[in-house]
């Protein structure tokens, strides 16, 4: 398994506690409100913002375990050489689809993060450059998984059609 693969596991793991600590978060919310009459303070703006961050955080893996939204119908009908075309079609308009998003996220990061916009009034202020920042770098990194697993699918290293190597085989129930 290559340095690209682990660090996208990572990636992914961070995001799995970064939901868990949100879901606690909402709890002491939802309780404090009940219990208290006192919700705590930033809820909304820090959810609103991680989710965006969770997100972006877990495309990576998405792309190398081929967990990205796919239908079968046709290229179950083609032979092994379209089909290889087809995924390489398919991976191109995905690093079409996030170099955009890093050409077009780079600017508003560099503003947020200069002048130090944030979302939220009050007791909480929430900055937006941490978002933006990771919009920008998993996109990065996106597109580059993208362009790894063509790579990858070129050169026949790839266990089967949708994983990368070393990636766990998918669990059929039965």
């Amino acid at each position: 398994m290559g340095v690209p693969i682990k660090l996208s596991r990572g990636i992914h793991l961070i995001s799995a506690f970064w939901t868990m600590a949100l879901a606690l978060l909402i709890f002491a919310d939802v309780m404090g409100r009940q219990l208290f009459g006192a919700p705590v303070p930033g809820t909304k703006e820090i959810l609103q913002n991680s989710v965006v961050s969770i997100a972006f955080l877990q495309l990576p893996l998405a792309i190398y375990s081929g967990s990205m939204l796919r239908t079968s119908v046709f290229a179950d009908a083609v032979p092994a050489l379209f089909r290889r075309i087809l995924r390489t079609i398919s991976a191109l308009l995905g690093i079409g689809v996030f170099i955009a998003l890093v050409w077009s996220t780079s600017d508003s990061f560099i503003d947020a993060y200069r002048i130090g916009e944030y979302e939220g009034e009050g007791s909480l202020r929430v900055p937006t450059w941490p978002v933006r920042g990771a919009v920008l770098v998993m996109s990065a990194f996106t597109a580059f998984a993208y362009l790894h697993m063509i790579v990858l699918d070129w050169r026949g290293k790839l266990q089967n059609e949708i994983e990368a190597p070393g990636a766990m085989a998918p669990v059929h129930i039965h």
